[in-house]
Formats: C-alpha cells, structure tokens, sequence
C-alpha cells in the first residue's frame, strides 16, 4: 500500500513538471533616456544593456514572466535637438538594474509544436522596481553627494516572437518605462547653478533581440495554473 501511494505521488508530480511548459532566454541591445538632459528620442538606444528572463506559458494567449535587466544610460546635451540644450552642454551617465514581473498577451495563439501557430506579435504588462544612483545632496563646494535608490516605474512594451528551429525560438522587443522620480541624470529643479526646461519625471527604454530556449512537456503550453 505504501508503495502504491509512493508511486502515485511521484507520478502525479511528474505529470505536472512535464506538463509545464517554461522558456528561459537573454535579451541584448540598447537602452536610453528621456529626461533633462541629451536628445528627446523614445526609440534610441546608445548604450549596450542586457537581460535574463523565465516564462511560464500558461495558455496559447498568456505567458507569466519575470525579468532581470541591466540597463546603462546616459545623456549628452551635445546630441540635443534645442539650441539651449547644446549651449547649456552637460552630460551624465547612470546604471539601472530593473526587476520585473508581468506577462505577456498574444495577438495569436501561440504555440512552438504547430506549423501554423508558432509565431505572434505580444503586448507586455509588467510591474517593475528598479534601483540606480541618486544624489543625495550637494556639497559647499558643489560637488555631488551619491548614494542608492530603488523606485518603481510604470512599464509597457511590444514585441514579436516566432520559432526558430526545433525549441528555440527568438524576440525583438521594445520596453518604456516612465518613472516617478527626476533625478536619473543627476539633475532636478532643486539643482544649483543648472537651468532646466522643465520639471517632468525621467523615462528609461530598452529595444533588443531575445533567444529563447522552451523546454517541458508537451512541446507547446498548458491549459492553465
């Protein structure tokens, strides 16, 4: 009797971990910003960022997610499009590391074991926390006093996945996040000696290209949780 409930048990978790279907994968490209500082452009990447995910498909339309991104940004006035942007001519870097979790919805069933299933564009919803530095004050002499911050941001992004050969398959994605704070670039209106525009929030993107490897059973997606 023993025996059987053993055997039971372990069939039954079997069952479950092959009937899953999880992706694992790693995004390259490029991140930017939008804020005081630099060009205004949503859609240009300049610096080289990365990430690491997992996706659980939970059916043909929905995949839970989570995201560990490494997203350098920086700004030059320099490349601004505004004469007083270029004459004001200051620059900064900065590094965000981004947390998130969400999921994805596809405009078609998706589905890598069809031949006619295996390929969608996607929305991304997703809630994230992110950490950076921050200045924490100003010296006498001027000079800027660093620290941490970790903050939250609302997230939005599109994307398009298709197979690509037997269990991997590939993304290109576009991710916005707007911020609720203004100081990425070290800048704000409480800054001495520097003339801003405007007093509005940072913005951060990313744009890259995903690998991804699938791997549970079946070769396709679950019914649900």
């Amino acid at each position: 009797m023993k025996k059987n409930i053993l055997f039971f048990v372990f069939a039954s978790f079997t069952s479950i971990l092959l009937g899953q279907l999880h992706e694992v994968g790693i995004s390259l490209g490029g991140s930017n910003y939008v804020g005081d500082i630099g060009a205004n452009n949503y859609f240009s990447p300049n610096k080289p960022a990365g990430a690491v995910f997992y996706k659980y498909n939970w059916n043909p339309r929905i995949a839970l997610r989570a995201t560990y991104s490494y997203l350098p940004i920086s700004g030059n006035d320099l490349d601004a499009d505004t004469a007083f942007r270029k004459n004001r001519a200051i620059n900064f870097s900065n590094t965000i590391n981004e947390i998130a979790v969400g999921f994805e919805y596809n405009f078609y069933e998706y589905d890598l074991s069809s031949d006619d299933k295996n390929w969608t564009p996607y929305l991304l919803f997703e809630l994230v926390g992110f950490n950076y530095t921050n200045v924490k004050s100003h010296s006498a002499s001027g000079q800027l006093v660093k620290g941490n911050k970790t903050s939250y941001a609302i997230p939005f992004g599109i994307g398009y996945k298709s197979k690509l050969y037997g269990t991997l398959a590939f993304a290109i994605e576009a991710k916005f996040r707007y911020t609720f704070e203004d100081d990425l670039d070290f800048t704000n209106n409480e800054t001495p000696n520097v003339n801003l525009e405007g007093i509005g929030n940072d913005w951060y993107m990313f744009t890259g290209f995903s690998l991804i490897y699938t791997f549970g059973r079946p070769a396709c997606y679950t019914n649900g949780l």
